[in-house]
């Protein structure tokens, strides 16, 4: 099936590049940058989106999980890659497909390194984070030393970096809690250093981070979000790199007398009749059932049209009374009307659960102006 049958996520590749050239502006010519493509590149193509990445210059890539790492080296991703949430089962594959996994503990450095002696690797490129605030994951500064005992003279790794992660670095209101946590960073950073005879890559700043602390870019950042069209700083216009767009799949013009629209006949039609329109986008496509019964509306042929009645699995039914419309006309979800900002809030929820939130099942295209 073609992508102009159905449902597809159109990425922008110009819009891609706009996006990085505006955050490697905030930055010096040699510090690297980092690009997120975890959870399948925030919903738009975890393999589509890493070769856009690469072709735009990107230093790195981090996913959250080994199998996502797996999934780029497979489709012949060759840069470094990051894997933010190794686990301890997966150890052999990161190995083989040269995926360089955090530590978070003790324990998990001794099960990789217990791995790595018995292949004969030495070297192994590993990351170390560093809890200086967000209590997710990481070494607490009291944990530190126990961590320089083991890594001395330990051969089978190589520190590549250390790095932390900011819990509210978008926030004015939480900078003195966000440059605590930059304080203590550098403090147990340059102690590792210490510890190591070298110093490894220091990184904190996350999209937010480098848009409003780029005096503490080091050596190099993480860019997630903002890639993807999303700004910490208002006033910044950001492209969206992604558009939701859909075909209408049928038309019908209703009376009063033919009854309501929808499971639980929740779209009342209206006293002239209404007019609907059908299009395959429903929950399973990352359609929240909440933006159905009129409280969001979408994009087609320069109108916007509510939805009406409850949105279904597959389907839901927008109101075009008065728009014209017909079978095979472009519905966009979100994209640049609406944005994926608007439905968020809607929803009372973050723009990353609306991206991330779109299936596999939707086809990715890569638009290339």
């Amino acid at each position: 099936m073609g992508s102009d049958d159905f449902s597809r996520l159109e990425l922008s590749l110009p819009a891609a590049q706009a996006n990085y050239r505006y955050f490697r502006s905030l930055l010096e010519p040699e510090t690297r940058l980092l690009v997120l493509v975890k959870a399948n590149a925030y919903g738009h193509g975890a393999v589509e989106f890493a070769s856009m990445m690469q072709q735009a210059g990107a230093n790195y890539l981090a996913v959250a999980l080994p199998v996502e790492g797996i999934e780029l080296r497979k489709a012949g991703i060759s840069m470094p890659v990051m894997v933010l949430t190794s686990g301890t089962d997966f150890f052999e594959e990161m190995v083989d497909y040269r995926l360089e996994p955090s530590i978070p503990n003790l324990s998990t450095l001794k099960q990789l390194v217990d791995v790595l002696q018995k292949r004969g690797v030495t070297g192994f490129p590993i990351h170390i984070k560093l809890d200086t605030g967000m209590h997710r994951l990481g070494f607490m500064t009291d944990e530190l030393p126990q961590l320089f005992s083991f890594l001395s003279g330990c051969t089978s790794v190589r520190v590549v970096s250390c790095f932390s992660h900011l819990a509210a670095a978008e926030d004015p209101d939480a900078d003195d809690f966000t440059l605590g946590q930059i304080k203590l960073f550098e403090q147990n950073a340059t102690a590792l250093g210490k510890a190591l005879g070298y110093k490894p890559m220091w990184h904190i700043l996350n999209s937010a981070g480098i848009e409003r602390f780029p005096q503490y870019q080091w050596d190099m950042v993480r860019l997630g979000i903002g890639i993807y069209g999303i700004s910490a700083l208002p006033g910044v216009s950001l492209e969206p790199v992604a558009s939701l767009k859909v075909k209408v799949l049928q038309v019908k013009h209703l009376r009063q007398s033919d009854g309501a629209i929808g499971y639980g006949r929740m779209g009342g039609i209206a006293d002239g009749g209404t007019t609907i329109a059908t299009i395959p986008c429903g929950y399973a496509d990352g359609l929240d059932r909440h933006l159905g019964r009129g409280n969001a509306s979408f994009a087609i042929n320069g109108h916007r049209a509510p939805t009406i009645g409850n949105i279904c699995m597959d389907m839901c039914m927008l109101d075009v009374t008065g728009i014209p419309c017909k079978v095979g006309d472009t519905v966009t979800i979100f994209g640049d009307d609406p944005t994926v900002t608007e439905l968020a809030g809607i929803l009372g929820t973050i723009p990353y659960e609306i991206l991330t939130s779109v299936p596999r099942r939707i086809e990715r295209i890569i638009v290339r102006k």
